[in-house]
């Protein structure tokens, strides 16, 4: 185990602690650093910026997660089926998961485009608007197309996860519900939602936490704009880094790091107490 503890205190341990410790002093480019104390998260705390890229934050993990495991758990359910060509296709959902983020970003930027878009041209050409729409100019469209790019990019990640635990399903199960007379909804809830449970849990939690954490697509897309409607934690806590503000910046990191730190542990407090309640094996 020690090349993996090493490994883990060197590029994990040690920067979380470094940035914890630099939250708490006056740490700005071309002045003295100087030991704070609290005076960084008191700031922050007094802050209208901070809280609103907290709440665009949380309402971003919230929707975009969602969206993301439902699609996800679709598109399993299908590749799950004898369907023609299934090697293919399963191979062909993985292709927006393995593009970088920053690509993906930016090609829906084009798509977004207010005067040579494909989203307004196809908006044009059904009739369903009459003018362009500036998708990325107002709150709204802003958050929309985030919440899009981000979804195309990882639900497959989703799909992948539900795949491998609709295939460890044992067939058994649906054969003894076929003898019931069991129809496919209620196959779906009694048998495959209980039995996906596990992996359900392990996908959102995986999931909440690379969304709370987002900065990437949002840097490309929006850069936080219009106005800072679309401005993240982790794109609040860059733009302090790159103003020379490492000790502000590092609170909002550490903020952050508590914020997904908390979201990981209650994800497996419920796994816990559903594994310890029986919760599954009645299933």
């Amino acid at each position: 185990m020690s090349p993996l503890i090493l490994l883990l205190t060197v590029l994990v341990l040690q920067p979380v602690v470094g940035t914890v410790a630099d939250s708490f002093r006056r740490d700005i480019v071309f002045l003295k650093p100087a030991f704070a104390g609290v005076s960084n998260y008191t700031a922050l705390l007094d802050d209208p910026g901070f809280w609103s890229a907290a709440r665009f934050t949380l309402l971003f993990a919230l929707v975009s997660v969602q969206l993301e495991v439902a699609i996800g758990l679709a598109i399993a359910l299908l590749l799950n089926e004898p369907v023609p060509f299934r090697g293919l296709c399963r191979a062909c959902v993985l292709i927006p998961w393995s593009i970088p983020a920053a690509v993906s970003g930016r090609v829906f930027q084009l798509i977004y485009d207010y005067s040579n878009g494909a989203a307004n041209w196809i908006l044009q050409a059904t009739g369903l608007a009459a003018a362009a729409v500036n998708w990325l100019g107002t709150s709204m469209g802003a958050f929309c197309a985030v919440v899009a790019a981000d979804v195309w990019k990882t639900a497959p990640f989703a799909a992948v996860m539900l795949l491998a635990g609709l295939s460890a399903i044992p067939e058994v199960l649906y054969q003894q519900a076929a003898v019931d007379r069991a129809g496919p909804w209620q196959r779906f809830v009694y048998i495959t939602l209980p039995q996906l449970k596990p992996v359900l849990v392990v996908t959102l939690l995986f999931r909440t936490i690379q969304a709370v954490c987002i900065f990437d697509v949002i840097f490309v897309l929006t850069g936080g704009g219009p106005g800072a409607a679309t401005q993240s934690l982790s794109v609040l806590a860059y733009s302090y880094f790159g103003s020379g503000d490492f000790g502000y910046g590092s609170a909002v990191s550490a903020l952050l790091f508590a914020l997904a730190l908390l979201l990981a542990m209650l994800y497996v407090r419920s796994t816990r107490n559903s594994a310890r309640n029986g919760t599954w094996r009645r299933a």
